[in-house]
């Protein structure tokens, strides 16, 4: 991607396969908005951003060089080829519409823990109210930065209550929230270990936190591990793979499992 940087500003020039709506609106991260001058912000890896669309080049402001290098050129994901993906699993004519209509969405990697707490609070959730809990426990439990507050870490959220986190109005997943939290802080669950260590095995460990399920676990790994070969399955994808794929994940995802799966859910949850 041709990236240019002028006037304090951020410009990825022409970029292919990058549409910021269907990618910071599609269900994998929950701290983004778009106000009334299509304007998106979002605080990640504790830092605030804003992007928006302009001439076909997305310009992102308040950044600096080396935060863009360290952090957003990954998060965004931006080295990886999603032209060449999209060829390669477009031999199935269903998956080749799907990818052709979601082509813009690229995956967000993630700060892991986010990620974990985030999907544990997606549990039977939709995302208007997943991204009300997650702001208000960013709100009362985070750091105070320009643009709003971080997520806060780990170890703040393991030495808090069921009672504390009554202010986030999460129900049941608080319990499951403060599990993960002590897990991770106590090094039970080494994140960036599972990032390296064999897929099954990686999920089962997720899964030995309380009210951390396969699909959860496979959100986790794919979001925050970047284990792009995760395949989440939630009810639009099972009715999806059901009634386009004879109920079966088709060969042609291949290694781009997480990928696909977001073309195809985009695609099933937009033509019904």
């Amino acid at each position: 991607m041709d990236i240019k940087f002028e006037n304090n500003k951020i410009y990825i020039k022409n970029p292919k396969n990058f549409d910021l709506a269907q990618t910071l609106d599609c269900g994998q991260a929950f701290r983004w908005s778009q106000n009334e001058n299509g304007v998106w912000s979002g605080i990640a890896f504790g830092k605030y951003i804003e992007l928006r669309e302009k001439d076909g080049d997305i310009i992102i402001s308040g950044s600096n060089q080396a935060d863009f290098k360290n952090i957003w050129a990954n998060y965004f994901d931006l080295s990886r080829n999603y032209a060449q993906i999209v060829k390669d699993v477009s031999v199935n004519e269903t998956v080749r519409k799907a990818a052709e209509f979601s082509h813009g969405i690229r995956l967000l990697n993630q700060e892991p823990w986010e990620a974990l707490c985030s999907f544990i609070i997606s549990q039977n959730n939709n995302i208007p109210r997943i991204k009300g809990i997650v702001e208000r426990l960013c709100e009362n439990f985070g750091e105070k930065i320009n643009g709003g507050y971080t997520f806060p870490s780990a170890e703040t959220v393991a030495k808090l209550t069921v009672d504390d986190l009554t202010v986030i109005r999460s129900g049941f997943r608080a319990k499951y929230i403060i599990d993960a939290a002590q897990k991770v802080t106590s090094g039970e669950i080494n994140l960036d270990v599972l990032k390296h260590a064999d897929y099954d095995a990686a999920r089962e460990k997720l899964m030995t936190i309380k009210g951390v399920g396969p699909k959860v676990a496979d959100c986790v790994l794919l979001y925050g591990l970047s284990r792009i070969e995760a395949f989440p399955r939630d009810v639009w994808i099972n009715r999806a793979l059901d009634n386009l794929f004879d109920g079966k994940i088709p060969d042609c995802v291949g290694n781009y499992g997480g990928i696909v799966q977001q073309y195809i859910f985009h695609y099933i949850r937009n033509n019904q």
